[in-house]
């Protein structure tokens, strides 16, 4: 008789086309998979700020939990979400061709105020990494709070008097929740491994690894593993303003990460382009170990000491 395996997933509607979206692929290869719901404390407290509950992996601890007491095979996440150090004695078994990496605008009435560098407006957003790049272009701005899932998210944006509030446009897209009245972000630079999926299993569970390795996306694996190397190597998490971005293109590996400070007063950034795929392993932590040469340390020091 066939094993089925147990997608372990959060109950939101976002996370859910996630697990579905696995469970669907996994079908496509003949492995049967049935899906349970986990509680997150990431879902639980919808008030306190993502970057001051303190502590990393506050999405994916209940799945880690689940998964090495045996209650699931796999868990599916936001790779975003996942700390760069997987718990121990979980492995990551796939990721799934990313989606949109861009950060989006949802506004209200109109976004005329964007054109304007020195305007005042009032943005929605948890993220301290959103919040710093915000206000680096508009330092005019206020930054309000905005938590929950993505149907949360929108309905308090709806009733609220702010000018908009900032998602993630892979989030929306892919549960078809994109407003008409939104805007690409393409000058900010997104979370490391931000649009794509991760896929994870027990180390000592040959049969989940393998039959989720056939849904992994090698040129997506590169880009984000680079990402997630530059947080890694700047000692950073989803609570530190520090985004990154990779994209494969024509055989070269196009890496360009940034380290802000929290008001968005000190900005670093960086680009590089490695051709040569045996160097592309060091992309990331080398751009790391060169921002820190330029003072990026500093940033994230008086960011933490300040938080």
């Amino acid at each position: 008789m066939q094993r089925i395996l147990r997608i372990g997933t959060r109950d939101s509607q976002l996370a859910v086309w996630q697990a579905t979206t696995v469970q669907s692929l996994l079908a496509a290869n003949g492995i049967q998979a049935e899906l349970v719901y986990i509680k997150s404390e990431g879902d639980l407290d919808l008030h306190t700020p993502l970057y001051a509950m303190g502590v990393q992996g506050v999405f994916t601890r209940a799945l880690d939990s689940a998964l090495l007491n045996d209650r699931i095979d796999i868990a599916v996440h936001s790779m975003k979400d996942v700390p760069v150090q997987l718990a121990i004695g979980i492995e990551e078994a796939a990721v799934l061709e990313r989606a949109s990496h861009k950060d989006i605008l949802v506004y209200k009435e109109d976004a005329t105020f964007l054109d304007h560098l020195q305007s005042y407006a009032v943005i929605a957003t948890s993220s301290i990494r959103r919040k710093a790049q915000w206000l680096n272009r508009y330092p005019n701005h206020r930054i309000e709070n905005l938590r929950g899932n993505v149907n949360t998210r929108l309905r308090k944006v709806a009733e609220s008097d702010w000018n908009g509030a900032i998602f993630a446009a892979a989030g929306l897209e892919r549960i078809a929740l994109r407003p008409e009245q939104t805007i690409d972000l393409d000058w900010m630079l997104p979370a490391p491994a931000q649009g794509a999926i991760m896929v994870v299993a027990r180390a000592n569970d040959p049969y989940a690894l393998e039959a989720c390795a056939p849904l992994n996306h090698q040129d997506t694996a590169t880009c984000v593993k680079q990402e997630r190397s530059f947080l890694s190597a700047l000692m950073g998490g989803c609570s530190t303003p520090i985004s990154a971005f990779a994209r494969m293109e024509k055989g070269a590996l196009h890496f360009t990460g940034s380290v802000l400070s929290a008001d968005g007063a000190d900005k670093l950034e960086i680009e590089r382009i490695e051709s040569d795929p045996a160097l592309f392993a060091s992309i990331g932590s080398n751009a790391a170990k060169e921002l820190i040469q330029r003072g990026a340390d500093q940033i994230i020091k008086k960011f933490r000491q300040n938080g």
